[in-house]
């Protein structure tokens, strides 16, 4: 009886250890999963770039402490980011600050280079708000997720956006 106690007590600890020593997934193999992930979101049309860093042209880049984003779905454009640079044309109301618009009506240009992707975005109403001044978005997404989105308008200097992309969070 002993003996059983003591082998239970061995088959326990034994099925123990051999689960702490699973194997984790390697570098490559988290890598892989991560681009797959990223794939997934751009072939779906369904992502959102989050801004974590601003390059204006003509001013210091520095780190945005606000979430800023673009959601892009199959059928919606959402845009909410800040503006730092020289604007051409003073907006007509002074409180519509920043690069705004939501939209419906707009094209989409995909084109992917070894697990890298450039995303043209181009509304194309020219009397809803926020087009006035917003030419075309261009989003260069890479397979870890990071981004750069380049926005490029009528009325003011292009602007630079870094971050990442992630899932459209279900409301």
């Amino acid at each position: 009886m002993k003996n059983l106690k003591l082998y239970c007590i061995a088959l326990i600890c034994a099925f123990g250890l051999n689960a702490s020593f699973a194997q984790k997934p390697t570098k490559a193999e988290k890598k892989a999963l991560k681009a797959a992930e990223v794939k997934q979101l751009i072939t779906s049309g369904s992502y959102v770039f989050v801004a974590d860093y601003v390059l204006p042209n003509s001013m210091p880049s520095h780190a945005l402490t606000t979430q800023y984003d673009v959601t892009v779905t199959p059928d919606k454009l959402a845009v909410w980011l800040p503006y730092f640079g020289r604007a051409y044309a003073a907006p007509r109301d002074a409180t519509d600050g920043g690069v705004k618009l939501t939209t419906t009506d707009f094209t989409k240009k995909v084109i992917s280079k070894k697990n890298n992707w450039e995303i043209t975005l181009t509304p194309k109403q020219s009397n809803a708000p926020g087009m006035k001044d917003v030419r075309n978005l261009t989003l260069s997404v890479n397979a870890d997720g990071y981004a750069s989105l380049r926005v490029t308008s009528m009325n003011r200097e292009p602007i630079l956006f870094n971050g990442h992309i992630e899932e459209v969070k279900k409301s």
